[in-house]
């Protein structure tokens, strides 16, 4: 199973199965090396987790079993383009390539609207729809400043 289409099928599918078993109809695979290394449909629902996107846990689940939180030689493969939520994990995890069979548009479609996360995004804190507030003084600095300085650090 090498085939980008047969992966993305098996994303489609998972999708699928979260609809059956009461989840979002959202699914998404990881592959390394022509290899499915993880998969999970989206359990925000089964898991009360406004967090547990498919490509979420295919995520923690790639990086779990493989002990490691780069995973930039792997694909991404999913039913859907990811949320903004699930497209920051993606640049944070490194992946290099997502392969996604509907788009923003048509999850629209279906009920599901991102455009309001993409729109805030965009604005200032203190313009957005949540209140934002910056407390100062509060020693988030110092923190900074010791992981700055620290030489055993792995970045990321």
């Amino acid at each position: 199973m090498t085939d980008d289409r047969e992966f993305l099928l098996r994303a489609v599918e998972l999708a699928g199965k979260g609809v059956k078993s009461g989840g979002g109809p959202f699914g998404a695979v990881i592959a390394r090396n022509g290899v499915i290394i993880s998969e999970a449909f989206n359990r925000v629902v089964l898991n009360s987790d406004p967090t547990a996107h498919a490509e979420i846990l295919a995520i923690r689940q790639a990086s779990s079993e493989s002990g490691n939180h780069d995973l930039s030689d792997c694909t991404l493969f999913t039913s859907c383009e990811p949320c903004p939520m699930c497209l920051g994990a993606i640049y944070w995890a490194g992946i290099k390539k997502v392969v996604y069979a509907c788009d923003r548009i048509d999850a629209e479609k279906a009920g599901f609207s991102d455009k309001l996360i993409y729109d805030e995004i965009l604005l200032d804190p203190s313009d957005r729809k949540i209140l934002f507030t910056r407390l100062n003084d509060t020693g988030g600095n110092e923190v900074f400043r010791e992981w700055e300085g620290m030489a055993s650090k792995i970045p990321y």
